[in-house]
C-alpha cells in the first residue's frame, strides 16, 4: 500500500493537494491511484523538522513510501531581506532532515518544492531548468535561495552514492485558498488581496509598494497540486522540472493589482509607493520541458484562480492566517 507523506501538509500548497486529491476520481490521472492508498498531511504541530531526532520519529510513525516534500520557512521580500541566515539555516536543517529520514526509511521517491528564486540572478531569460547554478541568486533572497539550491545538490549526491529517486519541482509564484494573508510577511497575491479588503472595509486608499511594473508568472496552488502528483506519478529523472504557466501568461504587479481591485470590488483611491523597492524585474521561466511531458494540461485562467482565491479568503477571513489570529 501507498502511504504519501505531505511535509508542510496544511499550507497553500499542501491544502490544494489535499482538495485535489479529496475530489479527483480514484484511479484518475490526479486522482489517489487505489482506494486504500494513504495520504498524509503533516502540520508542523507534530514535530520540528529543523530537529533530525523529531522528522525521524515522523517518518517511523508513518512509513511512507512516498514523499512530497513542502515544509520550508518561507515569506516575501521584506521578510527575506531582512532576515537572511535565518532562512539560510532553518531551510538547510529541514531539507537535510527530510531527505535523510527519507533515505533512512527506504522511501521509494521524493519531491521537494523549490522556488523560481533559486536561479541566478544575471541570466538570460526564459530560465530553464539548465540554469539553477549557473551564478549567484538574487541578494534580497540568497539565503532562501541557497538554502533551496542544496536540496538539487542533496539530490543527485543521494542518486549517485544510493541510487535513491529524489527529485524536485521548481513552480513560479503560488496562489490560492488557505494562503498566507499575513500583512507583514506574505507574497504579493495574499498580501495585497488582504491589504485591499482592509481599505474597502475602512474606506482608506489601496498603496501597493513599489512601481507596479515587475512582470511574474503565477501559479493556481490546485492546478500545482495536480501537477505534484504527475510528478509522483509519472515523472522519472532527478534534475528538478520547472512547473509553471507559459511565458505568455506572465503579469505585471500592477495588472495583478487591477485584477485585485476588481475581484474585492474596490472603488476607493489606488496608487503606487514608488519609494518601496521592486525586488527582480523579472523572473521569467520557460515551462518548455513540462508541456513536452504532459502537453494536454489546462491551467485554471489568472483571473477565476483571484477570484476563488478572494472568495475563498473573504468566506474564510475569522480563520484564515491574517497575522491577526
Amino acid at each position: 500500500m501507498a502511504v504519501v507523506l505531505v511535509t508542510g501538509g496544511t499550507g497553500l500548497v499542501g491544502s490544494a493537494l489535499k482538495y485535489v486529491i479529496e475530489t479527483e476520481p480514484v484511479g484518475s490521472r490526479f486522482g489517489k491511484q487505489t482506494e486504500d492508498e494513504k495520504w498524509i498531511f503533516l502540520s508542523s504541530k507534530e514535530g520540528d523538522l529543523r530537529d533530525l531526532a523529531q522528522t525521524e520519529a515522523i517518518f517511523k510513525k508513518y512509513k511512507p513510501t512516498h514523499v512530497i516534500h513542502l515544509a520550508a520557512l518561507v515569506g516575501g521580500l521584506f521578510h527575506n531581506m531582512k532576515k537572511k541566515l535565518t532562512f539560510l539555516r532553518d531551510n538547510c536543517l529541514i531539507n537535510d532532515n527530510v531527505l535523510w529520514a527519507s533515505h533512512e526509511g527506504q522511501v521509494q521517491k521524493v519531491i521537494s518544492c523549490l522556488s523560481t528564486c533559486v536561479f541566478p540572478d544575471k541570466v538570460t531569460y526564459p530560465i530553464d531548468e539548465t540554469m539553477v547554478h549557473l551564478g549567484p541568486p538574487h541578494e534580497s533572497n540568497f539565503g532562501y535561495a541557497h538554502g533551496k539550491r542544496l536540496v538539487d545538490v542533496s539530490n543527485h549526491a543521494y542518486h549517485d552514492q544510493y541510487g535513491s529517486n529524489f527529485t524536485s519541482a521548481i513552480p513560479t509564484n503560488i496562489f490560492g485558498p488557505h494562503d498566507n494573508y499575513s500583512l507583514e510577511d506574505s507574497h504579493v497575491i495574499p498580501g495585497l488581496v488582504h491589504k485591499c479588503l482592509l481599505a474597502k472595509k475602512n474606506n482608506t486608499p489601496f498603496i501597493v509598494s513599489g512601481t507596479g511594473k515587475p512582470l511574474r508568472q503565477f501559479i493556481y496552488s490546485r492546478d500545482l497540486a495536480k501537477l505534484f502528483i504527475w510528478q509522483l506519478r509519472e515523472y522519472g529523472e532527478i534534475d528538478p522540472i520547472i512547473l509553471s504557466v507559459g511565458e505568455k501568461e506572465e503579469v505585471s504587479i500592477k495588472q495583478v493589482a487591477d485584477a485585485i481591485v476588481k475581484a474585492v470590488g474596490f472603488t476607493g483611491d489606488y496608487s503606487f509607493d514608488t519609494t518601496k523597492a521592486d525586488g527582480q524585474y523579472k523572473k521569467t521561466a520557460s515551462n518548455e520541458k513540462l508541456m513536452k511531458l504532459l502537453p494536454d494540461f489546462k491551467f485554471t485562467p489568472f483571473e477565476e484562480a483571484l477570484d476563488e482565491s478572494v472568495k475563498w479568503f473573504l468566506e474564510n477571513y475569522d480563520t484564515a492566517r491574517t497575522g491577526f489570529n
